[in-house]
């Protein structure tokens, strides 16, 4: 069932919300309080182990109703349900989009009409296995010792999503040490190698079609780093690949046994939970690995069955619509209040942006609205004393997601209270801001003499009205990981669906690539080739410099 072509700016929903963005514009979140007792219930959702707070938006329930309804008109209903059984939605490229199908069987999958389960079943078993034999040390490098690091050698997704998760779920790894090799840069690599023993070293190079430039690059310094220690039969105990290119990791000297499959229906930014995620499961262990899927597919299941009103990521899909489409927003700021999830908003940004930057539509027309946002974000507090003074104070509105833990892992409450304070503190001023009145109060309690802070009063108000999400978790678990990386997940897929895009092709990526290889291909001919003016003139100082 091919995915709707809906025009959303066509849509009666979609005109709607146009005429509501108006007086939204000029709308406050603390009189929306004050106008609905009942507010900050009704407009929050609590499942499992989340709390998410949607109050504090600038929106109420006619604009939500209104969203539900685009959402309907879109036909997302039947779109969700070509998504989770396997139609080739990503019609540019003629594939199935079922990363939910390695971690659930429960909308029973299929491609080409066949079943996906005991595929994704296969490969699972293979990761366990192998994850056992080399964390109980059974499995020897080429000196009989066991493996103490892992190498992860991949990009883009085959890098951003093991990276952010290993990362993430740092206090449940295991002895061995992860790390991850993605930019072509020779001194990323060379700086890796330097501190590993090729004796306990594994590395996993990552890529499907084991022909990546940057990856194979990288794999291919890293072999010969190995070589230049031990023999090309050693190869075989020292080097694991994620591909479906048996010719290529056969001639690279990988044992078949230690190649891991990856299907075509699983896209890149989506493929930790496959074969991908292997130094994820290396690192933390095959059970917290498992742990991580199943709070993934308990997500998807509630954003399969949930009614609109409590659906998480229906809710955070329309909300982001509203302020991308109708408010004036252009990007979206993700705050994690752990160190832990660092690199979570790099992660998003590529799920994000590689998915939904399209300004073509499925009609193959070009839009007329804005699509995908900029997402972008460090944690909390360390952003606070960054850029945290342009989302109080700047002329920007930027819809904020704050994202904290009841419990730390550590312990350590004395510091976990001082941290959530400010998680806290800082939604309530986003949204209440300062008003110049109490601003002024504020120097009279002091004592100050007005006069001679006049002018410094109009520097020291927040107009507030900045809208934000809280999400309240429990604790940063594998199983809570995943439940919020599969809601961000969805959130891609709704807002694709309302936008009339096709999210899981990214073409976008390629021209810079074939551009890559010709200046290369050049250069090996001893020419720089034909390009425009600045370009000939930048490779002429790069090659005579």
């Amino acid at each position: 069932m091919p995915l709707p072509h809906n025009n959303p700016s066509q849509l009666k929903s979609w005109k709607q919300l146009q005429e509501f963005s108006n007086e939204f514009k000029e709308a406050s979140i603390s009189t929306l309080f004050e106008a609905d007792a009942q507010r900050a219930q009704s407009m929050s959702i609590e499942w499992e182990d989340f709390f998410v707070d949607f109050s504090k938006h600038l929106s109420d329930q006619r604009v939500l109703n209104t969203l539900y309804n685009l959402a309907e008109e879109s036909g997302l209903e039947e779109a969700k349900k070509a998504y989770l059984s396997g139609d080739k939605i990503n019609a540019t490229e003629g594939r199935a989009v079922l990363h939910t199908a390695l971690r659930t069987n429960a909308f029973s999958p299929k491609v080409d009409g066949q079943p996906v389960s005991e595929e994704v079943s296969q490969v699972k078993a293979q990761i366990k296995s192998f994850c056992n034999r080399v964390i109980s040390g059974e499995h020897k490098g080429y000196t009989g010792k066991s493996i103490t690091d892992i190498v992860n050698i991949g990009i883009g997704g085959s890098d951003l999503g093991p990276v952010m998760v290993t990362e993430a779920l740092a206090y449940y790894r295991n002895h061995l040490k992860t790390h991850f090799v993605s930019n072509v840069d020779g001194d990323h690599v060379t700086e890796v190698l330097k501190n590993l023993d090729p004796e306990t070293t594994l590395f996993l190079v990552v890529s499907k079609s084991f022909t990546t430039q940057e990856t194979l690059a990288n794999a291919t310094t890293c072999r010969e780093w190995f070589l230049s220690h031990a023999s090309e039969a050693d190869v075989a105990s020292h080097f694991a690949a994620v591909s479906t290119n048996l010719g290529m990791t056969g001639q690279f000297g990988i044992a078949n046994e230690n190649v891991f499959a990856m299907a075509d229906w699983v896209g890149g930014r989506f493929s930790l939970w496959s074969a991908v995620g292997l130094s994820i499961a290396l690192s933390i262990g095959y059970e917290n690995f498992e742990s991580l899927l199943d709070g993934a597919a308990a997500m998807d299941q509630h954003f399969a069955e949930a009614s609109p009103e409590k659906n998480i990521p229906l809710n955070m899909a329309l909300l982001g619509i509203w302020y991308n489409n109708f408010m004036g927003a252009e990007t979206e700021a993700i705050i994690p209040y752990t160190q832990y999830l660092s690199r979570f908003s790099a992660y998003l940004q590529q799920a994000v942006m590689e998915s939904n930057g399209k300004y073509v539509d499925r009609n193959g027309a070009k839009v007329s609205y804005q699509t995908g946002s900029i997402v972008w974000g460090e944690p909390g507090t360390n952003s606070q004393h960054a850029f945290f003074q342009l989302i109080h104070q700047g002329t920007k509105l930027i819809p904020t997601d704050f994202i904290g833990f009841v419990e730390p892992l550590h312990g350590r409450q004395d510091h976990h209270d001082k941290l959530m304070s400010n998680f806290f503190a800082q939604t309530e001023a986003l949204m209440n801001g300062k008003t110049k009145e109490e601003v002024t109060r504020e120097f009279e309690m002091k004592g100050t003499d007005l006069s001679s802070v006049e002018d410094i009063i109009p520097h020291k108000v927040f107009e507030g009205n900045k809208p934000t999400t809280t999400f309240l978790i429990k604790k940063l678990t594998p199983y809570t990981l995943g439940s919020l990386v599969a809601a961000y997940e969805h959130k891609i897929f709704i807002q694709g669906v309302i936008w009339n895009i096709y999210s899981y092709d990214q073409w976008g990526v390629e021209l810079g690539k074939q551009l890559a290889n010709q200046i290369l291909a050049d250069w090996s001919e001893g020419s720089n080739g034909s390009h425009d003016p600045s370009t000939a003139q930048l490779l002429s100082r790069f090659k005579n410099d």
